[in-house]
Order: structure tokens, then sequence, then C-alpha cells
């Protein structure tokens, strides 16, 4: 298993000094080369459930384990390595950096991680071959179209090899003939490269390519495959 997530429960404290509580004991399981999609209503803690499965929040209760590492304990620091060596995040504003080149975006999280300037390049190349965009290498974000600026996004979540990725709406600002490459490339890579993928989406064509479709719903997720009909 890649993720072993037990019983995730979130609360925040509203502004009258009430309690509320987005997860209730969320239990999840992720395979090696799985993609995972996550629907629900707006609202419904979707988003939150992937920053804590991403070590970018801690869960009021409950943990996670990644890649066979327990995240509870661990410090800020730690916790900070563990995302940047094992988690590529791919959001629905792909943030690239607007002053630098497509390369170098994909290179980005390479340089943070102290790889030397050639290993960075080698890697960027091979992923932006991935993802179709060979000839947009040298383009900064301006010049590429929508589709283009989010595969650049998800070659840049892949320059460290990541055993994860989560995506939050990934194709939620995309026409439709660039959200159907996008999840073609979804599927791709969570197949050909062995990638675990957990991707919250309202987007029917691109949670019908997962190997799993969980609904999260009061605060629990739905342990079985939604399209199995099972109420």
């Amino acid at each position: 298993m890649i993720i072993e997530a037990r019983g995730l429960s979130k609360v925040y404290r509203g502004g009258d000094g009430g309690t509320i509580h987005v997860l209730d004991g969320v239990t999840l399981d992720v395979r090696r080369g799985e993609m995972v999609a996550i629907v629900g209503a707006s609202g419904s803690g979707k988003s939150t459930l992937l920053h804590l499965l991403g070590a970018l929040d801690r869960p009021t209760s409950g943990y996670v384990v990644l890649d066979g590492e327990p995240l509870h304990g661990l410090g800020d620091e730690a916790l900070a390595g563990v995302r940047n060596k094992k988690i590529g995040f791919v959001f629905q504003f792909h943030h690239l950096l607007r002053e630098f080149s497509a390369l170098e975006n994909v290179m980005m999280p390479s340089w943070i991680a102290g790889k030397p300037d050639a290993v960075a390049r080698s890697r960027a190349e091979e992923l932006l071959a991935l993802v179709g965009l060979s000839g947009r290498m040298s383009h900064r974000p301006s010049e590429l179209s929508g589709g283009e600026q989010q595969r650049t996004a998800v070659a840049r979540a892949l320059a460290l090899d990541p055993a994860l990725v989560l995506a939050d709406e990934p194709s939620g600002n995309l026409d439709h003939a660039n959200a159907d490459l996008l999840h073609d490339l979804f599927s791709r890579l969570a197949r050909e490269l062995e990638i675990s993928m957990v991707v919250v989406t309202h987007n029917q064509s691109l949670a019908a390519r997962a190997d799993r479709v969980l609904l999260l719903e009061d605060g629990r997720l739905r342990g079985t495959d939604v399209r199995e009909g099972v109420a």
C-alpha cells in the first residue's frame, strides 16, 4: 500500500466558538499504481482530505501512513521533507512561475532538492516529452494554452519521482478537449509509471478513468466503488 489512512477526522472551531466537523473517521487504502477518484458535493471535505493525505495539514484524530512511513508524530520540517520527496501535487490552477519557461518550471523541484543542473534538466526534458510538450519547453506560461500549462504542472509534480500524486479538480479550469487530454494522461501515468493517484473531481469523465470512485458524504467516505450502485 502507498496510502494507509485510518480514522481521519478533522474538526475546526467556528467564529461563534462552535465546532465544525468536516471529516469523521475516514479510512482509505491506495495501492501502488492505483488511481482513486473522490467525488462529493462542494463543501463535503474533499480538499481537506487531500490536505491530510498530503501532509499539508494534520488530522484532529486518526493517522496516515505513506509508503510505509507513519506521518503522525513527525515535526513540520520532517513533514515538509516527506512532501518534497514522496508527493506530487496538481491543483485546479497550475501555479506556474510566469518568468520561467516550461522547462525551468519543471526543473524547479529538482533545483530545490539540490539536484545538479544537468540532472534536473534531463529529468524535466524527459517529463515534458512524456506529457506531449517536447516542442514547447522554452515557452513561458503566457505562451502556452491552458491545457499545456496544466500538463506542465503535471510534469512538475512528477519531477522527483513521487510515490503519490494528489490532484484537486485538475481539469476544472479546462475546456472539454484539453480536459480529455489531461484525463487520458492521468490514466496513462498511473498505469505506466505505477504512480498512485488520488484525484478529487466533479468531472464524470475523469472519474470514469479511475480504478475506484469513492463518495465523500457527511464527513464519511463510502468504501465501495459508487459505480457499483451500492447505496
